[in-house]
């Protein structure tokens, strides 16, 4: 009776434990394929935003036209303004209020952007660091508004909202209708050398003048549309802006020694304008080789000594464009040339001190002119009139106008390094013409949009204006290093700019190195710069989201990119494909243990096997010497199957394979790539395959693949020059090797 049950008990284990086996087999669970697709993340399409990732029948946006008066006062670094807005509702909806940027509140003295940052105490200052931090009154900036007024003078009621302004309209603004109403401001202008910023002025000492670089110097509309509603997010500093195009009648003062550029076509050039520098610039509009000299070193020098009383107002107007900035300074050196845009002639204009010479003299124009042509070419055509780089020593970009950085040592001389730093931040900042200042994304949700699609087309100008050009952002090897980073320091290229660790990596380099990716190895550079190409044109001058770029991307091209994107641009996911086991195979004549099990399936007797070719495997006991020494091999069945069913020319192209290699593949990382393997044989000869990543579909952790081979292979690397962002390429040969290529790339990374 025991021993019964005993068994049953025993039995009754197995059957419960099988039981649960089975359940648990059974159990449902959702789609957790690195290839689901990107249906539940991206927005439901509509008539705006459609499923092919264009605009749709029913896309609106809205329109902002500006009548400005500026004044700068250069005694005082002062900017005094004056500006009629008209604002047209083209939504479908009735608006209640009116959204503004006041950006220049965040350098108010009760601003909040400083109290958002973490500080820590130091144990060490410097007397001139223990003041500013400690004892220095802070810079009184921000707007001072002195008045919001409506077009019949009556006062308009406002709130504001550290950098935003509510405008409460009496009545909501109807669609189709349009709301113009009246704001009087002004602000003292920060020192953008010692006290930082996107704008300011820059002192020299030396001669007692300042250089101006200004923007964000008028309050202006927030975007508006069915997406977002209303992009009223608090400027903190980061993230730029989000704005409406619109048309600017823009007048500007200054002291009547300066030379001025600005957003917009100068539209009283007799009254600003020496007859000399006229007559210059009608020669620079018909030079396209060379820089021609507007205003000459010598002549700025001279003019830098003394300061007139005497104010001279430079007028502009400025159609469709998405916000307004210019440079001011008695100081500029100016230089122009003429730009053949699929013949249109576009101008490419420089002003920078004599300190930035000869750096600006030799480079800068040339590269406004090539960033121009190099990014029409990937995009649409340049269709502004001019672009404009500034010896502004800070980097950042504005419709038409940009402020670059670099300067040579006190003698004229400089080094590569300065000069590679100058070129790749003024053609940057130049490209941002076309993301986000045309393809006008909003930069304050997502800043990968406009600098990352920018430093990507930013290293095709790079290498157009120098094909030695070293090569940083963007290029697969060079995000290794972040990729294989502390996982609670790194956040998906799809997160908020304010929100991100390391800004650099996460919206410039990441998404560069993404894009390069694709066009270098998914899809290919004709595939590519198609699909690049209509989304650029399908959105220009408009307001994509991502998923219009993603969609269009893959309407254009008939690729599916949802895995890519979703890797790449949702996780923070790496790749590591290695080489897990790698097996040889022989032809022999015998039958072997595996070939006799097979046949013993079907009742086949062992002598009853058809005369066959086996593989056997150099790993087996049954790998004998004879096969070692070729003894055991004979190809005669092979050989005379290929002569009854092959004409001599068929044969001819035939290469028969002798050995067969099993490559077992493991993705170790939580990215599926592309599988690029380049097979080097013993005569020194090399072969390469790439796989799709689609070969992870049904196996994100192994695959296997093999390779016949007429000759005897020595050497197989995955990813052999470093195309997929690889975080171990000590797993990435065979046969395996000590050496640490990834210690040995930072080594040479810190040597450069």
């Amino acid at each position: 009776m025991k021993k019964y049950f005993l068994l049953v008990l025993s039995f009754s284990i197995i059957s419960t434990s099988l039981f649960a086996q089975e359940t648990e087999r059974q159990k449902g669970h959702y789609n957790i394929s690195k290839f689901k697709q990107l249906h539940e993340e991206l927005p439901t399409p509509n008539d705006q935003h459609t499923a092919s990732g264009a605009p749709g029948y029913k896309y609106t946006q809205q329109k902002v036209d500006y009548k400005i008066a500026i004044i700068l006062d250069d005694d005082n670094q002062r900017i005094y303004g004056e500006e009629i807005i008209t604002y047209h509702n083209n939504s479908q909806d009735a608006l209640e209020y009116l959204w503004l940027q006041l950006d220049q509140n965040k350098r108010a003295s009760d601003s909040k952007s400083p109290d958002i940052q973490s500080s820590v105490l130091n144990t060490l200052y410097t007397p001139s660091q223990f003041s500013k931090t400690f004892i220095e009154v802070k810079f009184d900036g921000g707007f001072k508004i002195e008045y919001v007024k409506n077009m019949d003078n009556s006062d308009a009621s406002y709130l504001i909202n550290q950098t935003m302004m509510r405008l409460n309209l009496e009545t909501p603004l109807a669609s189709g209708n349009s709301h113009s109403f009246k704001i009087k401001w002004w602000y003292n202008i920060n020192n953008h050398v010692t006290q930082g910023g996107r704008s300011g002025f820059e002192y020299f000492p030396e001669d007692n003048n300042n250089s101006y670089v200004i923007a964000q110097f008028f309050p202006r509309l927030c975007v508006y549309n069915n997406v977002e509603g209303w992009q009223n997010d608090q400027f903190w500093g980061r993230s730029e802006f989000a704005l409406e195009f619109g048309d600017y009648e823009v007048s500007i003062t200054t002291p009547a020694d300066h030379i001025l550029g600005a957003t917009g076509v100068l539209m009283n050039e007799q009254e600003v304008l020496t007859k000399i520098q006229q007559k210059r610039l009608a020669k620079a509009r018909k030079t396209y080789d060379n820089p021609v000299l507007i205003v000459s070193q010598d002549e700025a020098v001279k003019t830098e000594q003394n300061k007139s009383k005497n104010t001279k107002t430079w007028k502009f107007f400025a159609e469709n464009v998405r916000d307004y900035a210019f440079a001011s300074s008695r100081k500029f050196i100016w230089d122009a040339m003429a730009v053949d845009i699929n013949g249109k002639n576009v101008m490419a204009y420089s002003y920078y001190t004599k300190e930035a010479n000869p750096l600006y003299g030799d480079h800068s124009t040339r590269a406004v002119a090539q960033t121009l042509i190099t990014y029409s070419k990937h995009t649409f055509d340049y269709p502004y009139h001019k672009a404009i780089s500034v010896d502004g020593q800070m980097g950042m970009e504005y419709p038409q106008i940009c402020f670059n950085p670099g300067r040579p040592n006190p003698d004229g001389t400089y080094s590569d390094r300065t000069k590679y730093r100058m070129l790749g931040t003024t053609i940057h900042e130049v490209g941002h013409n076309f993301f986000p200042m045309i393809v006008n994304s909003d930069e304050r949700q997502w800043t990968w949009m406009d600098e990352g699609l920018n430093s990507f087309v930013q290293l095709l100008a790079n290498r157009d204006y120098d094909k030695n050009f070293p090569l940083r952002r963007g290029i697969p090897k060079n995000i290794v290093p972040y990729m294989k980073g502390d996982q609670s320091k790194l956040a998906p290229i799809m997160s908020k700019g304010d929100d991100l660790y390391e800004f650099g990596n996460n919206a410039y380099a990441k998404p560069a190195t993404a894009l390069w990716i694709l066009r270098h190895t998914i899809m290919g550079p004709e595939l590519f710069d198609h699909a690049f190409k209509t989304y650029a044109t399908r959105w220009k001058f408009k307001h994509p989201t991502p998923a219009d770029f993603f969609r269009t991307m893959e309407d254009a091209s008939a690729m599916d990119l949802d895995w890519f994107w979703r890797g790449w641009f949702y996780t923070t996911g790496n790749n590591d494909i290695g080489i897990k086991e790698v097996k040889k195979y022989h032809i022999t004549n015998k039958p072997t243990k595996d070939a006799i099990k097979i046949y013993q399936r079907y009742n086949i007797n062992k002598d009853a096997i058809p005369p066959s070719l086996f593989l056997i495997s150099e790993d087996s006991e049954e790998f004998t010497e004879d096969l070692k020494n070729n003894k055991a091999k004979d190809y005669s069945l092979l050989t005379d199957y290929i002569n009854q069913n092959f004409s001599s020319e068929e044969k001819a192209t035939m290469k028969v394979p002798k050995y067969f290699y099993e490559l077992k593949f493991e993705q170790l990382g939580d990215l599926v790539m592309p599988i690029i393997v380049e097979l080097e044989y013993e005569d020194g000869t090399k072969d390469r395959k790439q796989y799709p990543a689609q070969i992870w579909r049904k196996n994100d952790a192994e695959v296997i693949k093999v390779f016949p081979a007429s000759k005897t292979i020595k050497k197989i690397t995955i990813d052999p020059d470093q195309e997929t962002a690889d975080v171990d390429l000590n797993n990435n040969s065979w046969p395996k090797t000590t050496e640490n290529k990834f210690e040995q790339f930072k080594k040479e990374q810190v040597k450069t």
